[in-house]
């Protein structure tokens, strides 16, 4: 098993969710988020203000899936959130040792 954890523009959530519905893939986690990679800092218009953002809202999702699996969401979520310019995201993978479902005991693929 792996877990992903996507970082994407707020803008674009809805997008990935669908996405990743439409591949059967139910469980997932969806966290706002602040943060910067190596994008330069963004500048904002607040009425006559002009501001600079060092770190950007962005939204979280965490997904955990079957190794098979991987390959195809990292795909699917980079295809409905790219848009080519800086600050489209990143998208991390981590292994998962185990998972257990706290209902049942389930442990393992069945616990996912």
């Amino acid at each position: 098993m792996k877990k992903i954890t996507a970082y994407l523009r707020p803008f674009q959530l809805d997008a990935a969710k669908t996405a990743v519905a439409e591949m059967g893939i139910s469980g997932l986690n969806i966290a706002d988020a602040r943060g910067c990679g190596n994008s330069p800092e963004a500048t904002m218009i607040l009425g006559a203000v002009e501001m600079r953002s060092s770190l950007p809202m962005r939204s979280r999702i965490t997904i955990v899936v079957p190794d098979e699996l991987l390959d195809d969401v990292v795909q699917t979520l980079i295809e409905s959130v790219r848009t080519g310019k800086p600050g489209d995201g990143k998208i991390f993978i981590e292994p998962i040792v185990e998972a257990v479902r706290i209902r049942t005991g389930e442990r393992g693929k069945t616990g996912l």
